[in-house]
């Protein structure tokens, strides 16, 4: 085997032990009638940082919202975080 097979075995080997450890932790009582949609998941991308940093001090504090309606929650969130930190723009160069 060369050497790059056995690095990619062991990181994947590595990956499989630490999620099977993972909590799964409930999210039913977090769930209300009326989850976030597009905008809400731009606004909480946009505010991310300030989240972050929030939730480092304060338990009732979270970066994502549980209460989500899926993939135009996720796709506003990363948009809202592009937004924020530039998108890709920033690391191309001109020439």
């Amino acid at each position: 085997m060369n050497r790059y097979l056995k690095s990619t075995l062991l990181v994947l080997l590595l990956l499989l032990v630490f999620t099977s450890c993972a909590e799964r932790v409930p999210i039913e009582e977090c769930v209300g009638e009326d989850p976030y949609g597009f905008l809400g998941g731009i606004w909480h991308g946009l505010i991310a940082p300030f989240s972050f940093i929030a939730s480092i001090f304060m338990t009732d504090v979270a970066m994502y919202s549980v209460n989500n309606n899926g993939f135009l929650y996720d796709l506003g969130f990363v948009l809202g975080a592009g937004i924020l930190f530039g998108g890709g723009g920033k690391a191309s160069s001109s020439r």
